[in-house]
């Protein structure tokens, strides 16, 4: 099957090559024209000049940008994906956007004789390199049943969830739980330092009963280290956060300890953590 890669960041670049491992001739397009020729070498495959010649001929054209900016960069215009995309092709958007970006294109492409779903992705760079992502997605049935080949070669697990923008409303929810995760966790480790034990003892103890999580068994260690160069970046959490409290305002939700976490990312932000990863809460307590 031919296909097609938009975006070759920390999630997009190994993506795309599990799919290329898988048997997926894949052809990529990235701003940075050197990031695709190293991508090509790496990995077999090909690149192009710009999107629409990118998807040229693909039936799966699957992309990863930044925002809802970026998505529109590379989907309209004479160079855009729906510019080049075949008809009865589907396009399958892994970047964490709004919902109403989700609906939008899905509207486009329909009309332009496309399938479209919205397909956020959990797991970070490591989950990313290791072909293990968790994918929420959004659209029609038969869009997503034509793409699911494909997002299995990089995913463990994956689910239609609803109509076009329930993948990206499910990755708010995954974002919403992990920010109040991730501030217990900050505190937790805090004050167990404060108190005298041994959090590398007690984290390894508690870990296995109810207050276990993906975020104590991965970043426990590194934070009690003060190493915070392990997973997604402040500037990104913001993001998402942002996206999740604007369409809170939409939908009548209410986040109070979402508000509170990115008042408290900003302010590792202001002290010059925009890389951290987000378990860099804990800089804030130390």
């Amino acid at each position: 099957m031919k296909t097609a890669f938009i975006g070759l960041g920390v999630m997009g670049y190994p993506m795309a090559g599990h799919m290329q491992k898988a048997g997926f001739q894949v052809t990529v397009y990235n701003r940075t024209t050197a990031k695709a020729e190293k991508w090509a070498a790496e990995h077999g495959g090909s690149f192009a000049p710009t999107p629409a010649e990118a998807v040229d001929g693909a039936e799966i054209v699957c992309m990863c940008v930044g925002n809802d900016d970026d998505i529109r960069s590379v989907t309209y215009g004479d160079q855009g994906v729906l510019a080049g995309m075949s008809k009865g092709a589907t396009l399958v958007d892994h970047t964490t956007a709004s919902a109403q970006i989700a609906r939008e294109i899905e509207r486009d492409a329909n009309a332009a004789g496309f399938g479209f779903i919205d397909a956020p992705v959990s797991g970070g760079q490591a989950g990313a390199e290791n072909g293990a992502l968790t994918v929420m997605i959004g659209g029609q049935q038969d869009a997503y049943d034509k793409a699911v080949p494909v997002i299995e070669s990089y995913a463990k697990m994956q689910r239609l969830l609803g109509p076009a923008g329930s993948g990206q409303l499910a990755k708010m929810v995954n974002q919403i739980c992990i920010a109040g995760l991730v501030q217990g966790l900050s505190e937790g480790i805090a004050f167990g330092q404060r108190a005298g034990l041994d959090m590398n003892a007690t984290i390894e103890v508690i870990s296995k009963g109810a207050a276990g999580s993906w975020q104590m068994d991965n970043r426990y260690k590194t934070m009690i280290e003060g190493e915070f160069e392990f997973g997604f970046a402040v500037d990104w959490m913001r993001k998402d956060l942002g996206i999740a409290m604007n369409e809170a305002q939409s939908n009548g939700a209410t986040l109070p300890v979402v508000e509170l976490v990115d008042r408290f990312y900003s302010e590792i932000q202001q002290a010059g953590g925009n890389r951290y990863d987000t378990s860099s809460l804990i800089k804030r307590l130390s």
